[in-house]
Order: C-alpha cells, then structure tokens, then sequence
C-alpha cells in the first residue's frame, strides 16, 4: 500500500484546465502553396475577375509609363495582330488559332511593355503557342520563315529564302524565350473563349445573317477589342 500511494505521489495527473488547453492548442499554419515534391510552389486562383484586365493595368499601361505616347502603341496593337493575321494565312492556321494569338498578344503587353520587349518575337511566340493551344501546331521554323517572308514584304524587298544561320539559331531561341514569358505573364492562362459563334447566333435570332455589313461590322469590333 505505502508503495502505491508513493507511486502516485511521484506522477502526479495535469490539472484539468491544463489538459482542456492542451487540446483545444490550434494547429500551426500550413504554409501557402502546393508542396511538390520538395519545392513549394504558389497556388493558381482562377475566377471569374481574372478574366477581365483591371482598370489600372489599361491605363497607364506598361509602355506608356515606360514613355510611349498611346497612339504609337496603338499602332504596335494593330501591326502586331496583322502580322498574326498574315503569318496564320500563310501558315494555313484555322482562323480560331489566329483569333487566339492576337487576344495573347494584347494580353502580354498590358502586363509588359512595348519598349522593352520586340512586338515581332512577341508575335511569333503568340501564334506558336496558339496553334498548340488550338490544337493545330507548327514547326518554330514555319513560323520564323512566314515572318522572314512578311518582313520583306513590307520593306518592299524582293523574297529571299530563310538562310538558316546563326542570326536564325538566335531568332528561334528568343521566340522560345518569348513563348516562355507569355505563359508566365498570363499564368498559363491561355485558354480564349471566343465570342464569334455567340454573334452569329444573335444575328440568326435577329434574322440579320444575310446582312453583310452588320455582320462584318460586329465582326470587326470584336476583333478591335480583343
């Protein structure tokens, strides 16, 4: 007996308001992100708000804070998607793929600036990965080569074939580079929805399809604002 009593003296039981603490002791906090292996990476958030540009990033935008009076960058906007117009043309591309690289592009340069980066590789990089995207892909030397043909277009040149030398090694290698950077920028969020079957459905509700100029009116300004 005196050893039992000597043996619950020596172990004394916590008290109870200690044990309810102990237990009711919050867990630490998981850290922020997604633990892959043994690298940490920061979570993808998509909704419905990140499909839109914010109003900050339209104005100013990157190129203009960078110096770039708004006319001129329009103008960039416009060449940048005529030449993505052209090369998908020349490439064969579906026109959904074309639609696609020109929304990318416009994309790109409100989070970068036309000052710092070529519209013409950024171009390139966009329709390159458009065509992946839309599921109807093209060897980066096609898309180099379309361009190389359009560039002497409009300086008035007689063509030239593409001279596969160490100029082009680096071209292809920027394009790549550019690729890379789009997808960054924009989160690997390169999924478009585009509008264009919404419109011919309205029309067709409205029974205006056989009204060219409506229809290529609406099919315009979509464009202008992609």
């Amino acid at each position: 007996m005196a050893s039992s009593s000597s043996s619950s003296a020596a172990h004394p039981a916590p008290p109870p308001a200690a044990a309810a603490t102990a237990a009711a002791a919050p867990p630490a906090p998981a850290a922020p992100g997604i633990l892959i292996g043994d690298r940490l990476y920061s979570e993808v958030s998509l909704t419905i708000d990140h499909s839109l540009i914010p109003e900050e990033r339209l104005s100013p935008t990157p190129s203009m804070q960078d110096g770039l009076d708004l006319q001129c960058e329009t103008d960039l906007r416009i060449l940048g998607c005529e030449l993505i117009q052209a090369a998908g043309i020349l490439l064969r591309l579906p026109q959904v793929a074309m639609a696609t690289g020109q929304v990318l592009f416009h994309r790109f340069f409100y989070s970068k600036s036309f000052v710092k980066h070529s519209f013409e590789i950024v171009a390139m990089a966009c329709i390159n990965l458009a065509s992946k995207i839309e599921e109807a892909p093209r060897r980066i030397r096609d898309v180099i080569n379309v361009f190389h043909h359009l560039r002497q277009l409009r300086a008035k040149r007689t063509p030239s074939p593409l001279i596969l030398d160490q100029n082009y090694i680096s071209t292809k290698n920027q394009v790549i580079k550019a690729e890379r950077r789009v997808l960054k920028e924009l989160g690997f969020c390169v999924h478009v929805k585009h509008p264009h079957k919404i419109i011919v459905m309205y029309l067709q509700v409205l029974e205006c399809e056989r009204n060219q100029t409506l229809v290529q009116t609406a099919w315009v300004v979509h464009d202008g604002k992609s």
